[in-house]
């Protein structure tokens, strides 16, 4: 008989219903991954159901496992029958073994992003359609979000030229994929549910299969799976799902929260079960997690508690910028070793991807190792290494392998064939790659396609090296690589969170060539880079000796599903967490977004919560004037304890002080749409003085991230000059 005796009463409520549509809401650290693994096992040991008449889904192979062990664990061999795995692993599994009615054969192949990529791009060519207006990665993502909705080429909506596109190219990529007998990721899901709809044949193979369906994550789904999960459960209607929508992070891939907030009006007769008991964190950090996630208004009501101890109070340290910050990162590592605690104790958050680099940098300075975890270390980013090989080039145009990785980065039409010819010829001429590019003849010996756009290459590194060699400071020539590239247009046209975030990290990579400049003066780019890879191959020797203990670096995007003894919350300011461009009146979803992020940031932590925020940041290229974040103030003053932060309240704290004014500032007029609304205006006449050019006259401010202006300098003509490189003449 399963003992039942460890669950609390409300666990074990969930685990013993009888049967029917069942919703549990189940609160950060209060045991779902128990209750689910349980229920399984209560219905086979108590209630004789078959175990591979059991279907569990959740999301990841992770999950997937550790519910298989804990089975395992519960049952003995006779949990290994249960199906468990993730919506994509199920449905290929139910594909491969009943899609022959849908024209499917056992061997299907599926197609990863990088195939689906390149089918598209193919697609479009063959549509005679331009990639740089119709982004590949644009029209890719547009079809996986019909295929989420459970919609064909034929239900596309053509409003305009744009959709027309879509649905003729979704038309022709579907052909495609059934001429290659393949599916994509999103066809897992989708043509499995247009199959229950639709396929007599498939529907009877499958829909008796299983007499009980279980979805971990619930708030996660999105359309189809939701479809899906409600197909799979008719006739028996034994579909438990559980979730939290206060852990609801993922609406920017297609996650529908209203899935689970609206399941009882899907199953008007489903119980509801809610797990409030926390058995992770103290109730400090408790209390501080439901005053923050309290102010969410479209949210089903729960109150996380827990019998742990009150814990510690947690921690709010101004710090004067973000370098201070990673220093405050490394001070209290420091202190926590001492306390005896090791490094995979220690966990930091930050809200996207480019914040990592001064911590890093940080960590890497005291020979401290580190993990990060759902993305890589910062120069390790492919497109921070595409710019890097563009900076190599510059000043040493005989590196071949960094000029490879960058002839066609971004995409110019320059093929592998020409490559290849370009290749050989190299090999026999004993020549590098920029002395046959350098040759007029040798260019000429190539079609008028490839020549023009060999050519356009050629002047391009021309300017650049010429740049490189004009003694500009090393952050003007990094954003002269980032716009004369190419690459910023590119990152721009692709219309997609990952390109934002691509965006970011090389705005960083400026922002770094910048700060390496102004703390080792008279440093050049060369300087600059041998710094990078000395710090990289540093990383690399040290990587065997820490790998089994390491401070763990990751977005909070990231952080979910995880727990750490000690959690440090990095960059709480506005516009930084919560996001820049959030704007609570113009998507309130947004904003209640973010501060479901700011919940699962805070209730990863068992012991000892530490938030901070900077004075002044300097972050994706632009300084920046740091605002405390509003989930700063909604903290129970009672809980938390300010360090470097005067208040007027035991809750809120007063706006940072005003920076000091220096010749490093940015003089550029906020009307132009700098964040910089307290330094001085620039505007036409006004006169400016740069390190290298002198004195000259604006004669244009431009918008811009970072924001740039013309200036007229006698004797060097008009240039276009990074605002922050000037100062008042």
């Amino acid at each position: 008989m399963l003992d039942l005796g460890s669950l609390n009463s409300r666990q074990r409520e969930a685990v013993v219903h009888e049967g029917g549509p069942l919703v549990v809401f189940a609160g950060a650290g209060s045991g779902k991954t128990r209750v689910i693994t349980f229920r399984i096992a209560h219905l086979i040991a108590t209630h004789d159901v078959a175990p591979w008449r059991i279907l569990a889904v959740t999301f990841t192979n992770k999950a997937a496992g550790e519910m298989r062990e804990r089975l395992l664990g519960l049952l003995g061999e006779q949990g290994a029958p249960v199906q468990v795995g993730t919506f994509h692993a199920t449905c290929a599994r139910l594909l491969r073994r009943h899609g022959e009615s849908l024209g499917l054969s056992k061997d299907f192949t599926i197609y990863d992003d990088q195939d689906q990529l390149a089918l598209v791009k193919r697609v479009l060519r063959d549509l005679g359609l331009d990639e740089k207006r119709y982004q590949p990665k644009a029209m890719a993502g547009r079809i996986n979000r019909a295929k989420q909705e459970v919609q064909g080429p034929a239900d596309i909506e053509t409003p305009d030229t744009w959709s027309e596109v879509v649905r003729r190219v979704y038309t022709t990529y579907e052909e495609r994929l059934q001429q290659a007998n393949a599916l994509d990721f999103g066809d897992l899901i989708y043509r499995t549910v247009r199959a229950l709809e639709a396929d007599d044949s498939f529907r009877d193979a499958v829909i008796g299969r299983f007499s009980h369906v279980l979805v971990d994550e619930f708030q996660d789904t999105n359309h189809a799976q939701f479809r899906l999960v409600q197909l799979l459960s008719e006739g028996h209607r034994n579909l438990c799902v559980v979730g939290d929508d206060d852990q609801s992070i993922y609406r920017w891939r297609g996650a529908d929260r209203r899935n689970i907030l609206d399941f009882r009006a899907s199953f008007p007769d489903a119980t509801l079960v809610k797990l409030e008991q926390n058995y992770r964190s103290t109730q400090r950090i408790l209390r501080a997690a439901n005053a923050v996630i309290a102010r969410n208004t479209d949210r089903e009501p729960k109150e996380l508690w827990t019998d742990n101890q009150e814990g510690d109070a947690i921690l709010v340290v101004r710090t004067m910028d973000e370098r201070d910050e990673a220093r405050l990162v490394l001070r209290g590592v420091r202190e926590l070793l001492s306390q005896g605690h090791s490094l995979s104790d220690v966990a930091v958050f930050y809200r996207t991807h480019a914040q990592s680099r001064v911590i890093e940098e940080s960590l890497r300075s005291a020979n401290i190792g580190y993990r990060i975890v759902g993305g890589m270390r910062f120069y390790d980013r492919a497109e921070v290494k595409d710019l890097l090989a563009y900076l190599r080039v510059m000043i040493n145009p005989a590196d071949d392998m960094s000029l490879l990785r960058i002839i066609n980065t971004p995409s110019r039409g320059i093929g592998k064939t020409t490559i290849t010819r370009l290749l050989d010829s190299a090999a026999e001429q004993a020549r590098t790659l920029s002395d046959l590019l350098d040759d007029e003849l040798t260019r000429a010996q190539f079609g008028s396609a490839a020549r023009k756009r060999l050519s356009a290459f050629h002047g391009l590194m021309s300017s650049l090296r010429d740049i490189a060699a004009s003694g500009a400071p090393l952050g003007e020539i990094g954003a002269e690589l980032v716009n004369q590239s190419g690459y910023a247009e590119m990152l721009r046209h692709d219309d997609t969170p990952e390109a934002d975030a691509r965006f970011q990290n090389i705005q960083e990579l400026v922002a770094s060539m910048d700060e390496f400049e102004r703390e080792h003066t008279e440093s050049t780019l060369a300087d600059f880079l041998e710094n990078v890879t000395l710090h990289t191959s540093a990383d690399d020797a040290a990587g065997g000796a820490l790998a089994g203990d390491r401070v763990t670096l990751m977005t909070v995007h990231a952080a979910k599903g995880l727990e750490f003894p000690v959690v440090m919350v990095t960059g709480l300011e506005e516009q930084v967490f919560p996001f820049k461009g959030i704007d609570p009146w113009e998507d309130p979803e947004e904003l209640e977004e973010e501060r479901r992020l700011a919940y699962v940031a805070f209730t990863r932590a068992k012991e000892r919560l530490v938030l901070s925020f900077a004075a002044i940041r300097r972050i994706f290229g632009q300084q920046r004037v740091g605002i405390p974040s509003r989930f700063l103030t909604e903290l129970p003053g009672e809980d938390i304890e300010w360090i470097g932060a005067r208040s007027s309240s035991p809750s809120r704290p007063s706006a940072p002080a005003e920076p000091r004014r220096g010749p490093t500032d940015s003089y550029v007029d906020y009307s132009e749409g700098s964040d910089l609304s307290d330094l001085e205006g620039l505007r036409r006449g006004v006169q400016v003085r740069h390190p290298k050019f002198g004195v000259g006259e604006v004669t244009e401010v431009m918008q811009g991230s970072p924001p740039r202006v013309s200036v007229h300098f006698p004797g060097w003509g008009t240039r276009k000059i990074i605002a922050s490189y000037l100062e008042p003449a």
